[in-house]
């Protein structure tokens, strides 16, 4: 598919929801946003966009902006996340007003709790899980009251006191929200409030023994830290009216009640963005880790050579929307593209070689050719090319008899070579077997590019990239497929299935000797293969590179192909 930029014309629907809210009399100096990542894992490109939402709104009505970390579950939750999810974001450009965690509020939300049982609005239920889960009913059959619904509130207050210090094994009880069992909305059908949790949370350490609910502590958290506009992707639209009772419930002033708004959450077609099914394919090996340049986390795709400026330019081309859309890869890979051009120095990089050598260049001969680093930054100056009278070419780049559609180099036909010389291939040598050890050609010494002479500007059909023998580095190359051979690998019943055994091809290669002083991190375009950049590992000291994406569209070539 064609990919056409549609440059933001407005404002979206979120912006146009503050602009109509401060033009009603809400004071701008009130407005404040956060994001509200759990740490459970690393965050990944649907992150992104919520990132960029919120930061962003921030930027654009002067309001800060916290980052707050939604830390109620110890058995899933970890530093290393905490960490990681912070230098993802900074990564990104962005810096945090103020750094939240719901762990914070634990006192006030076990104080909460308490107000809500003395209210009647609470109790504690003895029943196991599967029993709870069970009485919930469904869409459209109501939902059956728990025995223990109408304890006295001494009694519960008492059990739930219990409960913080450990008196109580693991499921033995639970502190459920009493609402109404016969709601249509099935988050309303008396919600658990906390559960018992006998393990270490990784800032709190061992100090409580009952944890709050994601439901129980998202919106009290918004309400603390006095945040106006508490933005949400789609599947938390349910949750609003609950999020709300609860703030009801306790009766705060409702002027300063956190606005819930829902916007789609981003999915990429050939990608699953769920944090579960991602840590499944870290735990059965499919990939090596969160950060593997196949995953579609922040960390990955940064270890795979993406810009934040082009992550960024993604989600805010794809937009803000109110119903949920699957935005095709390929538009990841322009934005990707646009922005390597601008600002990746040029080598050239031989993946399947095969040895040319030139039987009328001198014997022992050097010499250094020159080549621009960036024709799109001028500043950014030449490099020098080593040449020989042997030079590697990739191996697709000749043919001994070449069709009518085949312009590159054949038996009887001339290239030119990037940056140097026209050659012509006049014989071939085989081995034992068959295969083409190498090509014997011919060069034209008048046509050297860059003379200004007239044979240095005959032109011939092609030119090729190739590096220079004797001179080259070898390298290691990892290139990268769709990691699911589906479009759609979240919908079907086994994800797994559909992996693509080809997503990760591993190829050594050879690269001019300008490559070799790149820095891990740092990108560069191998002229006519793609963007890669410098991985921060080695293997047997060869530089590891892996491939960001290639010249053009991928997903148009395989169309075709």
């Amino acid at each position: 598919m064609s990919i056409n930029i549609v440059l933001k014309k407005g404002p979206n629907f979120i912006e146009k929801i503050i602009e109509g809210d401060l033009k009603r009399g809400f004071s701008k100096k009130n407005l404040c946003f956060r994001f509200p990542p759990e740490p459970n894992g690393f965050l990944h490109i649907g992150h992104v966009k919520a990132i960029c939402l919120n930061f962003d709104l921030g930027e654009a009505f002067n309001a800060p902006v916290n980052l707050r970390f939604d830390d109620t579950n110890p058995t899933a939750e970890k530093k290393k996340y905490v960490e990681g999810i912070k230098e993802d974001i900074l990564w990104l450009g962005y810096k945090w007003d103020n750094e939240c965690y719901a762990s914070d509020y634990f006192d006030q939300l076990y104080l909460w709790a308490e107000e809500l049982i003395r209210k009647g609005l609470a109790y504690v239920d003895s029943q196991d899980s599967k029993t709870i889960a069970s009485q919930k009913g469904t869409p459209t059959k109501t939902g059956t009251e728990s025995p223990y619904r109408d304890r006295d509130q001494e009694q519960n207050l008492s059990l739930f006191s219990k409960m913080k210090a450990g008196a109580f094994e693991e499921g033995e009880h639970v502190l459920r929200a009493k609402i109404n069992m016969s709601s249509p909305n099935m988050l309303l059908r008396d919600p658990v409030m906390y559960r018992i949790i006998h393990k270490s949370h990784q800032r709190t350490k061992k100090k409580w023994c009952v944890y709050p609910m994601y439901d129980w502590a998202h919106g009290q958290s918004d309400f603390v830290e006095k945040i106006s506009h508490s933005l949400c992707t789609l599947e938390f639209k349910p949750h609003r009216e609950l999020y709300e009772w609860f703030l009801y419930a306790l009766g705060p002033n409702l002027d300063n009640t956190p606005k819930q708004r829902e916007f789609a959450r981003l999915n990429l077609s050939y990608t699953i963005t769920s944090k579960r099914k991602l840590k499944r394919l870290i735990d059965e090996g499919h990939v090596t880790g969160w950060d593997d340049p196949r995953m579609p986390t922040i960390s990955g795709l940064r270890k795979r050579g993406y810009t934040p400026e082009s992550l960024k330019k993604f989600v805010r081309t794809a937009g803000v929307a109110k119903r949920e859309n699957i935005i095709e890869l390929s538009l990841l890979e322009f934005c990707a593209r646009e922005h390597l051009n601008k600002i990746s120095p040029r080598i050239m990089a031989v993946l399947n070689p095969i040895k040319i050598i030139i039987e009328n260049y001198p014997e022992g001969k050097e010499e250094e050719l020159i080549g621009e680093i960036n024709p799109e930054d001028p500043s950014a100056g030449t490099r020098k090319i080593p040449f020989s009278n042997e030079i590697f070419i990739e191996r697709e780049d000749f043919k001994e008899q070449a069709g009518n559609s085949f312009f590159r180099l054949s038996l009887g036909n001339e290239v030119r070579l990037k940056n140097a010389y026209i050659i012509k291939a006049n014989d071939i040598v085989k081995d034992e077997k068959g295969k083409i050890k190498y090509i014997v050609c011919a060069y034209d010494h008048l046509s050297k590019s860059g003379t200004g002479s007239e044979e240095s500007k005959r032109k011939v059909k092609s030119t090729i990239h190739w590096v220079c023998s004797k001179k080259a580095k070898e390298i290691i190359v990892n290139q990268y497929e769709t990691l699911f051979l589906v479009p759609d690998p979240d919908k079907q019943e086994d994800f797994i299935k559909h992996l693509n055994p080809n997503s990760l091809i591993k190829k050594n290669g050879f690269i001019e000797p300008y490559g070799v002083s790149l820095k891990p991190g740092e990108r560069v375009q191998f002229q006519r293969q793609g963007y890669f950049i410098a991985d921060k590992k080695k293997q047997t000291n060869k530089t590891v590179f892996n491939k960001t994406t290639g010249l053009r569209d991928s997903f148009k070539q395989k169309k075709k192909a």
